[in-house]
């Protein structure tokens, strides 16, 4: 039974970077803070759009995957490290009575190298990377929204600098009316990518 629905509902629209740009207080416990809506966006465009481009062509052809996430606040098992791969990762629900608010979930990514990676999504979803190991939250860098010539499949990607062998969990979150099913490719930004 949920004692504070308004919790949760406050909860839900901060994680999707709806409504104020303050910064979530700690008693709104949302499942993924608002810091990838709020990125600024991209400079170097252009190595982005390369990233975009190859990562557009797994979101057409494969290979895919499909995934559940770990819900929210629990262990993550739900392994996304296979590179050059379609993840098609569904998000549990977050409801409250007969109404579903949202969904949120968690995954890991374990970096094979250390440098630049991008996040890149089917959909605007809000993003945390947290080092698994330690529970600290891995800054993201920049926000880039993939135009539709570049890619019509994917929508946006964040980056991120991971370090190689280290476990990452990735939480995901979007609100109603997105869809809880998207897809996630997760590619390095440096010149490996054009590697199968």
């Amino acid at each position: 039974m949920l004692k504070h629905p308004h919790v949760l509902i406050t909860a839900v629209f901060l994680l999707a970077g709806c409504g104020t740009e303050e910064a979530p207080t700690p008693e709104s416990q949302a499942p993924v803070t608002q810091q990838s809506e709020l990125l600024a966006a991209c400079v170097d465009t252009e190595e982005l759009a390369e990233v975009a481009e190859h990562s557009c062509i797994h979101a057409e052809h494969g290979p895919f995957e499909s995934v559940t996430a770990a819900p929210h606040g629990g262990p993550s098992f739900v392994d996304v490290s296979v590179g050059h791969t379609a993840y098609n990762v569904t998000l549990p629900a977050i409801s409250y009575r007969q109404w579903t608010l949202g969904y949120a979930g968690s995954v890991i990514f374990t970096p094979e190298e250390s440098t630049e990676y991008a996040l890149l999504t089917s959909g605007y979803r809000a993003v945390r990377v947290v080092n698994a190991a330690t529970n600290e939250e891995v800054g993201l860098e920049c926000r880039y929204n993939i135009p539709q010539e570049v890619c019509g499949n994917l929508r946006t990607a964040v980056t991120a600098g991971l370090e190689g062998g280290v476990d990452y969990r990735v939480d995901l979150a979007a609100i109603v009316p997105q869809p809880a099913t998207f897809l996630l490719i997760i590619e390095e930004t440096g010149h490996g990518h054009h590697e199968e």
